[in-house]
């Protein structure tokens, strides 16, 4: 997803299919309830302790790896002559960025192999060794087979990230690692308590992208309400330019700017009333206006034809030719699309049009999370090692590389000084900067996997942006999805705190 997960933060080659399961149920066991008091500071531990009990957890535990000295250098106590095994997501950020950081580990850890190896087929790789307990210390789960967040928790498959958190940063040992982070980007790592399961390493914002050369040509200003945006798009059309295209194969993008249209319009609390698979949550006002909006682009022609029938890839080929002004996507869009996007483009990103004077939240408001999910599994042989490579690429230097070759931020809350922006870059540090408290984050695509991609996003959304169904009809196939899954027993449900 990275797309999205890949979603979260780089989507990417091979965004396209969901081999997701859905999310299994798991109780509140003894093992959480320490975990959750251990991270809120009730219970110490000492830190090879900690990590001890963080490694076995969900059973097991055969074969870990002893624990290293714990030194300044080494507050992990990683063991120096233990592999450590590194499975990246190959997507549209690349593996240099990783490949880099795993020399830093190497060169602190000399005696220490390290197994390094990307792939796009994260789930159906991985999935196996998961089953057999033997699965590699770091994964970069993201992609189209991303492996269920929710069921990964769930079955209590995942080490608490807790002492990573709280270990010192790899610039300053005054700071810890949680405290030069994002904000949100420790949150969205929780699924129902304390611990944190997920480190996001990239921060994405999503939004409509589109080619400020190209609206400057129309004579035209980014709009602000629905008729600013049919009136652009109408000149857009006159020009034999298409107002909008988007991945209509995987139609599952189109929420990257209609979720923080809803929130704007409606206000952040329809868009927890969706996560939190509330009755009656899509029937909202807002989700209809919201609804009726885009379908008036498919009703009105502005629409680039033929795009339900693109993938991901197309439909950001045939925008950056010039076909269509606008395009729902995440920051990753510009490092993926880089060999199709001209010199002269001058990409930009805003936050979704809203519908008028009327709506919640501002102008501005914007989607922006983590993304590029990172896990260690718990029955890893060599976790330690593992939460120090997520050390390492958290620091200052590791974020610069990832930022200077990737075109996209990452959760250090810094990294960009010193470094020459480029458009995309620069214009999402703007919107953010615009959008100032007004950040939402829906957690749909984290908790729900299945839902979001399968149900929402192809049997609703695509079918009624291909015009197949109305919104109305499209409302009411998706409010029948969430009550199921919030019916479902065998599915881990998930609230906002």
């Amino acid at each position: 997803m990275g797309s999205p997960s890949e979603y979260n933060g780089s989507d990417r080659e091979g965004f396209e299919k969901s081999g997701s399961e859905q999310n299994g149920d798991a109780g509140v066991g003894r093992r959480d309830v320490i975990r959750r008091a251990a991270a809120l500071g009730l219970i110490s531990f000492p830190a090879t302790g900690f990590l001890a009990a963080c490694a076995s957890s969900g059973g097991g535990g055969e074969g870990k790896a002893k624990a290293g000295k714990k030194t300044a250098q080494n507050p992990l106590a990683v063991n120096e002559t233990t592999q450590m095994e590194f499975v990246l997501f190959d997507g549209g950020f690349g593996k240099e960025y990783a490949e880099d950081a795993v020399k830093i580990y190497e060169k602190s850890f000399p005696r220490a192999k390290v197994k390094f190896s990307a792939t796009q087929k994260i789930q159906s790789t991985l999935q196996p060794r998961f089953n057999q307990g033997t699965p590699p210390d770091l994964i970069d789960n993201s992609g189209a087979e991303q492996m269920d967040m929710g069921v990964l928790v769930g079955k209590d498959q995942l080490a608490d990230l807790t002492p990573l958190l709280d270990a010192p940063s790899y610039d300053d040992p005054k700071r810890r690692v949680r405290d030069t982070l994002r904000p949100g980007i420790v949150e969205m790592g929780q699924f129902d308590g304390a611990p944190v399961w997920i480190m996001y390493y990239a921060y994405t914002v999503y939004g409509v992208w589109y080619s400020q050369k190209a609206l400057d040509s129309l004579d035209a200003t980014y709009p602000q309400t629905w008729d600013e945006m049919l009136a652009v798009c109408a000149k857009a059309k006159k020009k034999g330019m298409a107002g909008w295209t988007y991945a209509g194969k995987y139609p599952y993008y189109l929420p990257f700017s209609l979720y923080p249209m809803i929130g704007k319009v409606g206000g952040r609390e329809v868009l927890d009333a969706i996560d939190n698979l509330e009755p009656n949550a899509w029937r909202h006002p807002a989700v209809k206006a919201c609804f009726d909006a885009y379908y008036e682009l498919y009703q009105k022609g502005y629409v680039l034809r033929g795009t339900p029938g693109l993938d991901h890839i197309q439909s950001q080929t045939a925008w950056a030719e010039g076909k269509a002004l606008f395009l729902p996507n995440g920051s990753w869009v510009e490092n993926e699309s880089a060999n199709v996007i001209p010199q002269d483009f001058d990409l930009a990103v805003s936050a979704p049009t809203g519908i008028d004077s009327s709506d919640k939240m501002p102008f501005g408001t914007v989607w922006a999370s983590g993304g590029e999910p990172f896990i260690v599994p718990a029955k890893a042989t060599n976790t330690a090692g593992a939460m120090e490579q997520l050390r390492i690429m958290l620091g200052e230097a590791s974020s610069k590389n990832f930022t200077s070759k990737v075109k996209s931020l990452t959760a250090y809350n810094g990294g960009t000084d010193g470094i020459t922006l480029t458009p995309g870059l620069k214009s999402g540090v703007a919107a953010l900067d615009k959008a100032g408290s007004n950040v939402v984050n829906p957690r749909l695509q984290d908790w729900y996997v299945q839902l979001q991609k399968e149900k929402i996003g192809v049997s609703g959304l695509g079918e009624m942006m291909a015009g197949r169904i109305t919104p109305a009809e499209a409302i009411k196939k998706i409010q029948e999805f969430a009550d199921a899954t919030a019916k479902d027993t065998s599915i881990k449900h998930y609230k906002h705190q």
